[in-house]
C-alpha cells in the first residue's frame, strides 16, 4: 500500500504569520506538544477554517486552558474522542487520539477495553438498527 498523501500542501510552521501563527503557537502551548500536527497544518491552507475548528477543539477539549471546566475529565473526552474515530474509521484521529490516552495514562489492557466496548456497541447499534427496535428504556426528561 502507499503512503497516503494529504490533498493539499500542509502549512510549515516556519511559513505561519498572523492568525495562523498564534494559533500553531496556542495548539503547541495547550496540548502541551512540540510541533503542530498535520491536521492543523491542513487547516492552516484556510485560516479562516483553522481558527474556527481551533476554537471549537479547544472548548470542547480543553476548557481548562482557558480557565472552563468541564463535567467530564481530559480521558474520558480522549477515550470519547478515540471511539468515534474508531468507528469512523479515521486512521490518522485513532492515533492522535490512542496517543492521547495513553500521554493522560491508560495503559494497552485499558485501550483493549475501549476497543472491545467501541466493538460491542457498533455490533449491538447494528442490530437494534436493522430490527428497528422501538425504543423502551428511555433517559429522565429533567
Amino acid at each position: 500500500m502507499a503512503d497516503r498523501q494529504a490533498t493539499v500542501r500542509l502549512v510549515e510552521e516556519s511559513e505561519a504569520t498572523g492568525r495562523v501563527a498564534a494559533i500553531f503557537d496556542d495548539i503547541k502551548a495547550t496540548k502541551r506538544i512540540d510541533f503542530v500536527p498535520a491536521i492543523w497544518r491542513v487547516l492552516a491552507t484556510n485560516p479562516a477554517h483553522l481558527d474556527l475548528m481551533w476554537t471549537r477543539l479547544k472548548a470542547i477539549m480543553h476548557p481548562e486552558a482557558d480557565g472552563g471546566t468541564s463535567r467530564l475529565d481530559p480521558l474520558t473526552r480522549e477515550i470519547i474522542a478515540l471511539a468515534v474515530s474508531a468507528t469512523n474509521g479515521c486512521s490518522y484521529c485513532i492515533n492522535s487520539h490512542t496517543a492521547a490516552v495513553r500521554k493522560l495514562g491508560l495503559d494497552v489492557e485499558g485501550l483493549g477495553e475501549v476497543m472491545a466496548i467501541v466493538g460491542l456497541f457498533n455490533s449491538t447499534n447494528a442490530i437494534a438498527e436493522g430490527y428497528q427496535i422501538e425504543p423502551d428504556i428511555l433517559p429522565p426528561l429533567d
